[in-house]
């Protein structure tokens, strides 16, 4: 039976007003100087079958993710999901009780938390209601403070032993047991991109500036002390001071613009094989040299896929892992389900075609809908209602042509019967439908004969 109690986090240090000591001791993770030799001994720890650390691994990757470009990407996949709205609906309608939940902070911060799992190899958070507002929200357990495959909360990072987590009430654990995270094949590339940077900034610094070069005579120790004090004022950089009987060599790479390059290339590399772990592709993040309209189409819908799978991963947490977590909070999701919400992309003058084209088809159309899509406010008093302005009268207007060999062409009239009814199958010309060929027709006018040209 699990015990209706919260699980606490903190230092060694109880905080003021703090009566029952920390469940969990927390300790400041390990980051900077880290190699593959690191990397190596983090898997293996993580992957003891008896005695699994998490700890290295954990620590490593929260290091790389301070990697400017691995941050960005993922940033990038997670507000594919977090700027969709999810909404509760049952019968296919929104229930506005559990929505007023799902637009609260709590929900938008708990997304980016699940996300998390898949990347950093699984998240545990716990929820319960807040005693002062009364909402529904949660508290994640930090990764190094529990054992997934033992289902264990871990007081200080380095034990083996600690509490069965079933002890304590609506614990959600987010992903598989024992699986790597997408960061783990990350991390090698964010070690050799952050080294070869280095090696880099070493190269811009030695060879980016040119070096000055002192001469005095030998013995002489008031010119040489001179020497000295006008190369220390004359800025950084570097400088050697020799007497004029020695001789100093500089053996330099023959290319140092290749070399230049060869780092940079390197960094590219780590970049472009981090996107496609992220993203499934490179060309929306970075444009590379065969980087058409089209192909970045292709990879826009691979991004778009990874996206798309993102949104099930969520659904089938708030749809089946959590349903009993919502029963014992007091919310109650039986009989309906959590969706994205999809974007509405058409323009306003898409919507008014749609309308229009509905209209020709004889469908009814809600005033209310119409006025909410285009955007526009219903008047609430006649005199805010702008008239539409009425057309002028025309006279329809003949078109002549002068010239010697012209002529007025008769007007064709359709002959009656004799006792003045329209002939079989003829209507009447206020009954009679509007046909497109026949005002093409008046409109050209009727072609010359004798392939002769008109006289313009």
């Amino acid at each position: 039976m699990a015990k209706k109690r919260q699980i606490t986090k903190g230092g060694n240090f109880p905080q003021p007003g703090q009566r029952q000591p920390n469940t969990i001791i927390l300790t400041q993770p390990q980051r900077f100087g880290i190699d593959i030799s690191t990397y190596m001994a983090a898997i293996r720890s993580y992957e003891n079958v008896d005695f699994a650390r998490r700890t290295k691994l954990i620590d490593l990757l929260t290091d790389i993710l301070m990697d400017t470009h691995l941050s960005s990407v993922v940033s990038k996949r997670k507000s594919a999901i977090l700027c969709s709205p999810v909404e509760f609906r049952r019968a296919g309608k929104p229930d506005e009780s559990i929505n007023e939940q799902l637009r609260s902070p709590w929900f938008y911060n708990f997304l980016g938390d699940a996300l998390d799992a898949p990347l950093m190899g699984d998240t545990l958070v716990q929820f319960f209601r807040d005693k002062k507002t009364g909402w529904l929200t949660y508290e994640m357990i930090p990764r190094k403070h529990y054992d997934p495959v033992r289902h264990l909360i871990l007081r200080q990072q380095t034990d083996i032993t600690g509490e069965p987590w079933d002890e304590y009430a609506d614990l959600l654990f987010i992903g598989k047991e024992g699986v790597l995270g997408e960061l783990a094949k990350a991390a090698p590339w964010v070690i050799y991109k952050r080294n070869t940077t280095a090696d880099w900034a070493q190269f811009s610094e030695v060879f980016g500036q040119p070096i000055r070069k002192y001469t005095y005579e030998s013995g002489d120790e008031e010119s040489r002390a001179q020497v000295m004090n006008d190369a220390q004022e004359q800025g950084g950089g570097a400088t050697y001071v020799l007497p004029k009987d020695c001789n100093l060599e500089f053996v330099e790479a023959s290319n140092k613009t290749g070399s230049s390059d060869l780092y940079r290339q390197l960094v590219e590399i780590c970049n472009a094989e981090i996107s496609k772990l992220i993203l499934g592709n490179t060309l929306t993040t970075e444009a590379g040299d065969k980087g058409t309209q089209a192909l970045g189409t292709v990879h826009g819908k691979v991004e778009d896929r990874i996206a798309q799978a993102d949104r099930k991963f969520i659904l089938n947490i708030l749809n089946y892992e959590m349903t009993d977590i919502f029963a014992r909070l007091g919310i109650n999701t039986a009989g309906g389900e959590f969706v994205f919400v999809e974007p509405k992309n058409t323009s306003a003058t898409e919507k008014m075609n749609i309308f229009k084209g509905a209209q020709e088809l004889g469908l009814e159309i809600s005033q209310e809908q119409m006025y909410e899509d285009l955007g526009l406010q219903r008047p609430t008093r006649p005199e805010d209602i702008v008239q539409r302005p009425k057309p002028e009268p025309t006279a329809p207007q003949q078109t002549s042509t002068t010239g010697p060999d012209t002529k007025p062409l008769p007007e064709e009239k359709e002959p009656d019967k004799p006792n003045g009814q329209p002939k079989p199958g003829k209507q009447p010309e206020s009954r009679r439908r509007w046909n497109p060929l026949s005002w093409l027709g008046r409109f050209f006018g009727q072609a010359p004969g004798g392939g002769a040209h008109l006289s313009w």
